[in-house]
C-alpha cells in the first residue's frame, strides 16, 4: 500500500497540463486550458484542465478527475500503477516507502484463503468429514452456525494440504503462514493441522488470518493447536469472533469476553451476538484497542465457573485496571463454561447472568478478602500480596488513586496506608494506559491522516457493500473522490481482492469511517441503489456548485459586455455548460423513493 502522503505529493508536483498535453491538444483559455475531450468524440471543445485546482473535466461526457484518474482512464492503468508511473516520472520514491513485506503479506493471505476453503470443503464432504460433523453436532452447533464461522476439517493424513499447496505453487507461503512444516527427516513438508476440526480466526473485517485446530477422535497431541504468528496474524491484537460481533458490540456499546472458541460459537448459537474470545492467554492493550474501535464501553468477563476461571479473572484484571476499563465479572455456576451454560439456559439465562455481573474491583476484593474489614491482619496482608501483580500494572494518575481508595475502603485502612504499603510498585514498562498509545520505537511516526469526507465515505461504503453499484455510477463519481485512503480502499476492492481484503489493508481512519457509513446505509437491494444514486447526485451537484461559485466570484467585477476579457468570456461560457451539466445530473439522478438525502454525518 502506497502511503497517502506520498500520493498527495505526486498530485501536488505533477504538471497536469503537461501530462494531458501529451495526449490532447490544449489551448490557453484564461487561467485554464481547453481542448477536445479524449474520452468521447466531439467537434466543439468542452474539455477543460484547471492547473490551479489540479483537475480536469468535460462538460460533454462528464469525465473529470485528477492526474491519477486521467492516467487510469486514458491509459487503462490501475490506481496503484497510475500512481507509480507518475511518481517514477517525478523522481518520487514510492517503492521505498512501501512495507518491504507487502508481497509476502499478499502471498500469505492467498495461502491462508486457499487453506480456509480447503478445510471447509473437506468438512462437508460426505465421508471425509463425518467424524468432524459428528463432533460439531455433539457440541450443539448447527450446520448454519458452523457455516457462519467457516468451520473446516483437517484429515489425519500427513500432507494433504502440503501437496495441494505445492501443486498450486504456494508451498513457500503456506510455510510462512504456519500451515505446513518441514519433515523431521528427509525432504518435503507435512501439514501442521492433522485430525482436527478447524476454526478460522478472522480479522475484524472478516478476513481469515489464522486457524485454531481442535483434536477429534484421538488423544495424540494437545487438545487445541493454534497457528503461529505471521505477517498477517498477531494474536495480541486479534479477538476471535470480532467480525461476527462487531455490529452488536457497537449497538450495545458492550462486549463479552470468553476464553474459548466454542464458548463464543455457543453464545452466538443461542442469540448472544456480542461475544469475543482471546487467541492467547493474556489480554493486551492491542485487544483493548480493537474493542475501543468497536465502541465497546463495557466489557463483561464470562469465564468458567471453576478455579481456573477465577484465576483467569485475576490474570486479565491487570490490563483492565491499567486502562481504567468498565469491566464486569459474570460468575458461572460451578462446573459450567459459557458454551454449556448457554445451551442449557438459552439467551434469557445469559442475559440474566450479565445483569447480575459485579464490577471488576468488587469481584476482586470480595474474592481475595471475603470478610473485608473484619478479616485479621494476616489475611489482609496475604490479600494485598495477591493483588500486587494487578496493581503494579496501573500507571500513576487518577485511576491508580481511585483504585487505592476503593481498596482501602474494603480493607478498612486509609488510602495513605495502602499507598505506603505499595509504594515500591511500578507500572510495567509496556503498560498502556487510557491516554497512551503503544508505538514501536523503531517506527517513525506517520503523518496524521485526515478523516474522509462523509459523502465520499458513503459512496465507497456502498460500493464495498455491493460492487455492482459501480456500474450505476454514470457520472463516474469514483474519479471525484478526494481522499486517497478511500481511493486506495476502493481500488483494492474492485481489483479482485474483495471488501474484506480492502478493509483489512485500510488505515484505522478509513475503517472506522466506512464501518460507521455501513451502519447508516441499507443492507442491499433497491433501497441501497436509491441511496447510492442520491449520494452520487449530491456529490456531483456539490462539485458543480463549487465551480459555479468560483466563476461568479471571478466575473462579478465585470462592468459591462464591452469590457469582457477573453478569460471572462471563457468562464461565462463554462458557466452555461456547467448549468446544463447540473440540469442533466438532476434529471438523470432523481431522488429515490427511499429518501431524498444521504444519511447524516455521524456526531
Amino acid at each position: 500500500m502506497i502511503p497517502e502522503h506520498k500520493i498527495q505529493e505526486v498530485l501536488e508536483r505533477v504538471d497536469l497540463v503537461g501530462l494531458i498535453a501529451r495526449h490532447v491538444e490544449l489551448k490557453k483559455a484564461g487561467r485554464e486550458w481547453k481542448g477536445r475531450c479524449p474520452f468521447h468524440q466531439e467537434k466543439t471543445p468542452s474539455f477543460y484542465v484547471v492547473p490551479e485546482k489540479r483537475f480536469y473535466f468535460c462538460h460533454g461526457c462528464r469525465a473529470s478527475g485528477d492526474a491519477v484518474s486521467f492516467v487510469q482512464r486514458y491509459l487503462g492503468k490501475t490506481f496503484v500503477d497510475a500512481v507509480k508511473d507518475l511518481a517514477r516520472d517525478l523522481g518520487i520514491d514510492v517503492e521505498g516507502e512501501e512495507d518491504p513485506g507487502v508481497r509476502e503479506r499478499q502471498r500469505i493471505k492467498e495461502a491462508t484463503d486457499f487453506a480456509a476453503e480447503h478445510f471447509r470443503t473437506l468438512l462437508w464432504q460426505q465421508e471425509e468429514g463425518r467424524a468432524a460433523r459428528a463432533y460439531i453436532a455433539s457440541r450443539g452447533v448447527s450446520e448454519e452456525t458452523a457455516m457462519a464461522f467457516g468451520l473446516g476439517w483437517a484429515p489425519n493424513s500427513w500432507s494433504v494440504l502440503a501437496d495441494r499447496l505445492q501443486k498450486h505453487g504456494m508451498l513457500e507461503w503456506g510455510q510462512h503462514a504456519g500451515l505446513v512444516t518441514p519433515r523431521s527427516s528427509g525432504d518435503g513438508f507435512i501439514d501442521f493441522f492433522r485430525g482436527r476440526l478447524i476454526v478460522p480466526i478472522r480479522s475484524p473485517e472478516g478476513r481469515a488470518i489464522a486457524f485454531g485446530g481442535r483434536l477429534v477422535g484421538s488423544d495424540d497431541g494437545p487438545k487445541y493447536l493454534n497457528s503461529r504468528e505471521s505477517r498477517i496474524y498477531n494474536k495480541s491484537e486479534t479477538l476471535f469472533g470480532m467480525n461476527q460481533a462487531r455490529d452488536e458490540v457497537h449497538k450495545r456499546k458492550a462486549a463479552i469476553l470468553v476464553e474459548g472458541y466454542f464458548d463464543c460459537i455457543g453464545l452466538y448459537q443461542v442469540g448472544v451476538r456480542h461475544s469475543v474470545a482471546l487467541c492467547s492467554t493474556n489480554l493486551t492493550p492491542g485487544h483493548l484497542q480493537v474493542l475501543k474501535r468497536a465502541e465497546a464501553k463495557r466489557l463483561f468477563l464470562l469465564l468458567d465457573g471453576d478455579k481456573a476461571g477465577l484465576a483467569a479473572v485475576e490474570r486479565l484484571a491487570g490490563p483492565l485496571l491499567a486502562a481504567g476499563a468498565d469491566a464486569r465479572v459474570a460468575l458461572l455456576p460451578q462446573g459450567d463454561d459459557p458454551d454449556t451454560f448457554a445451551r442449557r439456559e438459552g439467551l434469557e439465562g445469559v442475559e440474566r447472568l450479565l445483569d447480575s455481573a459485579q464490577p471488576l474491583t468488587s469481584h476482586l476484593f470480595s474474592t481475595v478478602l471475603p470478610d473485608g474489614t473484619r478479616s485479621p491482619f494476616e489475611e489482609k496482608m496475604a490479600a494485598l500480596d495477591r493483588l500486587k501483580p494487578m496493581i503494579a500494572q496501573v500507571p500513576q494518575g487518577l485511576v491508580r488513586k481511585d483504585l487505592f481508595e476503593a481498596l482501602a475502603s474494603h480493607f478498612g485502612w486509609t488510602a495513605a496506608i495502602v499507598e505506603d504499603s505499595l509504594k515500591n510498585l511500578r507500572p510495567k514498562p509496556n503498560t498502556v494506559g487510557p491516554q497512551q498509545h503503544a508505538t514501536p520505537a523503531q517506527q517513525p511516526p506517520r503523518p496524521t491522516e485526515k478523516p474522509p469526507p462523509w459523502l465520499e465515505t458513503l459512496y465507497v461504503a456502498a460500493v464495498l457493500r455491493d460492487a455492482r453499484l459501480l456500474a450505476r455510477d454514470t457520472f463516474r463519481v469514483c474519479d471525484e473522490l478526494s481522499h486517497m485512503g478511500l481511493r486506495m480502499a476502493l481500488a483494492h476492492a474492485t481489483s479482485g481482492h474483495g471488501t474484506e481484503d480492502a478493509l483489512y489493508e485500510a488505515t484505522d481512519v478509513v475503517k472506522r469511517a466506512v464501518e460507521e457509513a455501513w451502519r447508516q446505509l441499507p443492507e442491499t437491494g433497491a433501497t441501497l441503489e436509491h441511496d447510492f444514486s442520491n449520494i452520487c447526485r449530491e456529490i456531483m451537484v456539490r462539485r458543480i456548485d463549487e465551480r459555479l461559485i468560483y466563476i461568479r466570484r471571478a466575473t462579478e467585477q465585470t462592468a459591462g459586455a464591452f469590457d469582457l476579457t477573453e478569460e471572462t468570456r471563457q468562464l461565462l461560457s463554462e458557466r452555461v455548460e456547467l448549468l446544463a451539466l447540473k440540469k442533466r445530473v438532476l434529471e438523470e439522478l432523481k431522488p429515490g423513493s427511499s429518501g431524498t438525502k444521504a444519511p447524516m454525518q455521524p456526531v
